[in-house]
């Protein structure tokens, strides 16, 4: 039997914040699950601040010992070279980041990010020593034309093309037609589809590497929605954005099996 996945809160603070404000979001965060005597171990936290911010939350995060996970919230195919304003994995890894989101949808659709870069993407986090948090997900056109899975799926089996038994990533599922609408998937159709890229992953990798990988829902998620979604089996957590930005709305979110009833 294997062993139980640790749920993973994620913040994605997209292009908000400076380092002066992130330095002061992560200090009243932090303080904020101390006073609720938050257990990390039970449930994973992490942000992920601009690229000016990381320095800042990483000096702030190792001189008052915090237990909160950051990451980039997107990384270069390439180690280093002539590729002005991109960042190299191996750089966020050398500012102690944990993570990487790759593939995220803005990306994908704002950025028109293939398969062929987000994969090598991926591939770049992990060598670098980064976890990998691939983002998968269809556009409302996307479910006109095909059933629910059939996008996120061939979007999973791309990014992991040079993935192995052993290595180390996440999945976010995020339905585009959720993200910033204000109405989240139903909590069956997210838990249909998560287990549609689990399923991918035993496929494609194999069984041992689909159970212990943690699948996370992001889309509209909120306080008052977030214990349906942590209800549903293969589902191991959330990618918030919007909701990310304000401490208190966060912290629910962190802490919602304090309110949780099963």
């Amino acid at each position: 039997m294997s062993e139980p996945r640790t749920p993973l809160i994620a913040g994605n603070w997209k292009m908000n914040f400076d380092h002066l404000q992130a330095i002061a979001f992560v200090q009243k965060l932090a303080w904020t699950l101390k006073d609720a005597h938050h257990d990390y171990d039970d449930v994973e936290v992490a942000v992920f601040p601009p690229f000016t911010d990381i320095r800042s939350v990483q000096t702030l995060i190792q001189a008052d010992k915090l237990e909160l996970k950051f990451g980039g919230q997107d990384v270069s195919t390439h180690v280093s070279g002539a590729y002005t304003g991109e960042v190299s994995a191996h750089f966020l890894k050398q500012l102690d980041c944990s993570y990487a989101i790759v593939g995220h949808s803005e990306r994908r659709y704002r950025h028109v990010e293939s398969d062929e870069t987000i994969a090598a993407k991926a591939k770049a986090a992990r060598d670098a020593g980064l976890v990998p948090l691939i983002c998968v997900g269809e556009t409302a056109k996307d479910l006109e034309r095909h059933e629910p899975s059939a996008v996120p799926v061939n979007q999973l089996r791309g990014a992991l093309i040079d993935f192995k038994p052993g290595d180390d990533f996440v999945v976010a599922y995020e339905p585009i037609w959720a993200i910033g609408a204000g109405e989240a998937a139903t909590t069956e159709q997210a838990q249909s589809v998560i287990t549609a890229l689990r399923r991918t992953i035993a496929q494609v990798i194999d069984e041992e590497t689909a159970q212990k990988t943690r699948i996370l829902y992001g889309g509209s998620v909120k306080p008052d929605n977030i214990v349906g979604f942590m209800k549903c089996p293969d589902v191991d957590g959330v990618l918030v954005g919007g909701a990310s930005l304000d401490v208190d709305t966060f912290a629910s979110i962190v802490r919602y099996k304090k309110h949780a009833t099963y």
